[in-house]
């Protein structure tokens, strides 16, 4: 399991460009004109972790596999897609499938660019994003209130707990906050989702720079980090134009080419990092000389669950789950001698799995 970002922004603010670059792939068409992505675009990315080089080079593993991230490039909105402006419903009905929403925000200046608007201004164009999504939540909860009516009035429990959140959901947004400042309680998490609330969804605002910006950031990217803290949601600084380069260049190319920008690592590294921390996602290894694997999780996550993630009958028939700590499995050398110092931990089902474990699954078939 990896995660599903949808990348969302005004046209022409170098969205499908970005898409281009971090899938390694032209199918988006990035065009200097509005709604240029008709279809989403789907692409699928290796999530770039070091630990696992490590571990395949330790376990002298044979093939290694990266967990993966899916990135959808939606078509381009414009002021009044609530109302089904420009590809409005299409925009929005792509939007109910991913788990986060990356906002893609123009903080450049180009005068060969047209801004829809006419004007460069972040803030502003994330604030047109998120007023469309409100309304289009707005008119999804009055829809939905009316349609379970009869079942409320008949005592349905189900019905009468949809009817609450819904209510709660419409208070915020009529306030002008996005549904995801609703606090939610464990017991309601569940039936919330069923909700699919465009402005549910974790949102992470990604400031395209200029080239020579793309270390430090300008004005116009502070500003939105401001934003985003205020809101209490992330925004990373990317160059579309450096990744694009990066994206055709071999590996040791793009690191040089970097350490020439003055860039520690490319901006598709720290897109994931951010949109892991937005979504409470982490890591757990499995390693052996066959292959050495990544695997995403959700914080939180129980040895149970964790085996299911590579096949449900792990987790139906789950036995215990064979633990080594990243740092003690490098520190000695691999699994045998990390059993041999007593590093290795026989844990049950009530185990919760952390970030970087190394481990092994036994399960009755």
């Amino acid at each position: 399991m990896g995660f599903k970002m949808g990348i969302v922004g005004l046209p022409n603010v170098g969205k499908s460009t970005l898409f281009n670059a971090l899938t390694r792939t032209a199918a988006a068409q990035a065009a200097n004109f509005p709604f240029c992505t008709i279809e989403p675009n789907v692409g699928e990315v290796a999530v770039p972790d070091a630990r696992l080089d490590t571990l395949a080079e330790i376990a002298k593993s044979k093939v290694t596999i990266p967990t993966r991230m899916t990135f959808v490039d939606i078509a381009g909105l414009v002021k009044g897609a609530s109302k089904g402006e420009g590809l409005g419903n299409q925009f929005l009905a792509n939007i109910r499938e991913v788990d986060a929403i990356a906002h893609v925000l123009r903080c450049f200046e180009d005068g060969d660019v047209t801004h829809v608007e006419g004007r460069v201004d972040p803030v502003a164009d994330a604030e047109t994003i998120e007023t469309e999504l409100m309304l289009a939540d707005l008119e999804s909860i009055e829809r939905r209130l009316q349609n379970i009516v009869r079942k409320v009035r008949g005592g349905d429990k189900e019905a009468v707990a949809q009817e609450r959140l819904l209510n709660e959901a419409r208070k915020v947004l009529e306030a002008g906050q996005p549904a995801r400042t609703v606090e939610v309680s464990a017991d309601d998490a569940k039936a919330w989702g069923m909700l699919q609330l465009l402005t549910s969804k974790p949102v992470l605002f990604v400031c395209n720079v200029a080239e020579d910006q793309a270390s430090e950031g300008n004005a116009l990217s502070a500003r939105v980090a401001e934003m985003a803290a205020a809101q209490g949601a992330a925004s990373v600084v990317i160059s579309a134009k450096i990744e694009e380069e990066i994206s055709q260049l071999e590996p040791d190319e793009a690191e040089m080419f970097l350490e020439e920008l003055g860039l520690a690592e490319a901006g598709l590294d720290r897109l994931i990092r951010a949109g892991y921390e937005l979504l409470k996602l982490q890591t757990y290894f499995t390693a052996g000389p066959k292959e050495a694997r990544a695997w995403t999780i959700p914080e939180g996550t129980k040895a149970p669950q964790a085996a299911g993630v590579i096949h449900g009958d792990f987790e139906k028939g789950f036995i215990r789950a064979e633990t080594i700590g990243f740092e003690d499995y490098v520190a000695l050398g691999g699994e045998q001698p990390s059993k041999d110092a007593g590093k290795m931990r026989a844990e049950g089902k009530a185990y919760v799995v952390k970030d970087g474990d190394v481990l092994h699954f036994l399960f009755s078939g």
